[in-house]
């Protein structure tokens, strides 16, 4: 007898919202600790911050923002010592599966785990499931868009086409030939891969689901991609962060990850705002090798009242509302 399909990607997904507080700021207890002792560079960040103060977002909002200027600071001024993360890492660069160069530049470190930037639980939200074959539409480059989706994919047990984001007309002729279930890329590259394929009369239509990330998704072009048949579904994740948030299927908003910690910020102050009020997303990030802690992504948003109709518990956004003004 066949087992039924699950409906969350784990059961952290719909834990009671504080049960997962408690154990998130019992993790950042522990992570704080572990940074502090094996990254040099935020040991010296956090200088005489007491880990087992970290029990609340009253006590981790005094803590100092750490801004992508400042890695770039800090990368620079370690470099001689091939360092390349500027002591952010908490393992060895030894230990490392890939680096990658962000624009900045900023290097980021992919540590040797499956799903490292964790976003098989996005694709499980838009629809992914073990088996779809997923054409990724991220470039593979000195970015690592390309390797956080193709990661993902195959720890959900998806088969991957490497597409990369060249060549529409070669890509459309392999998805007529390979037939993919899914989509990862940009939402404006999928649309130019439909258009190409009704321009050329190929059939694409085993394509059903897509995750789209790097760009706004207008809801006229959200729209419009369903309308050719594609459920399209949208994530909010970086190189240095891994998965920040990501749309459902039956959902409002955009959810926050299970391993991260999520604040929204007076820009230019670190200040927690009140649900609803627009500002600086800030994140905090339970990933041992890489902890970065209240990270200012300078991207805008604000807290959904609620939960979402999706039957996930986690805090939601409103989506990305903007940038914070340099």
């Amino acid at each position: 007898m066949d087992m039924p399909e699950p409906e969350y990607f784990d059961e952290l997904e719909t834990r009671d919202p504080e049960l997962r507080e408690a154990a998130q700021f019992d993790a950042l207890a522990e992570q704080i600790a572990h940074a502090t002792a094996d990254a040099p560079g935020l040991a010296e960040h956090l200088a005489k911050v007491d880990p087992a103060e970290m029990r609340n977002r009253a006590t981790l909002a005094r803590l100092p923002l750490l801004r992508r200027t400042d890695l770039i600071e800090r990368q620079k001024r370690r470099v001689a010592d091939r360092d390349p993360f500027g002591g952010l890492t908490a393992v060895k660069t030894a230990r490392l599966a890939r680096i990658f160069a962000e624009p900045g530049p900023v290097y980021a470190p992919e540590a040797l785990r499956p799903d490292y930037w964790r976003l098989a639980r996005a694709l499980f939200a838009a629809g992914f499931r073990r088996g779809a074959t997923v054409h990724n539409a991220f470039p593979r480059d000195l970015s690592a868009a390309g390797a956080m989706m193709d990661s993902a994919a195959r720890a959900l047990g998806c088969p991957v086409v490497p597409a990369g984001a060249a060549n529409a007309e070669l890509q459309v002729r392999t998805m007529a030939d390979v037939k993919p279930d899914c989509y990862v890329g940009s939402p404006a590259f999928l649309k130019a891969l439909l258009d190409t394929a009704r321009a050329t009369k190929t059939e694409i239509g085993s394509l059903k689901h897509a995750l789209v990330a790097g760009e706004a998704l207008p809801e006229g072009l959200r729209k419009e991609i369903k309308g050719r048949g594609v459920e399209v579904l949208q994530c909010h994740a970086t190189a240095d962060l891994g998965l920040i948030a990501y749309e459902s299927q039956g959902g409002e908003g955009l959810i926050v990850d299970e391993w991260v910690i999520v604040e929204i910020v007076k820009p230019g102050t670190g200040e927690p705002l009140p649900a609803g009020q627009v500002g600086e997303v800030v994140v905090t990030t339970l990933n041992p090798d890489y902890p970065l802690i209240r990270f200012a992504t300078g991207d805008l948003s604000a807290v959904l009242p609620g939960t979402s109709p999706c039957g996930r518990t986690n805090m939601r956004l409103k989506g990305l509302l903007g940038r914070v003004p340099s």
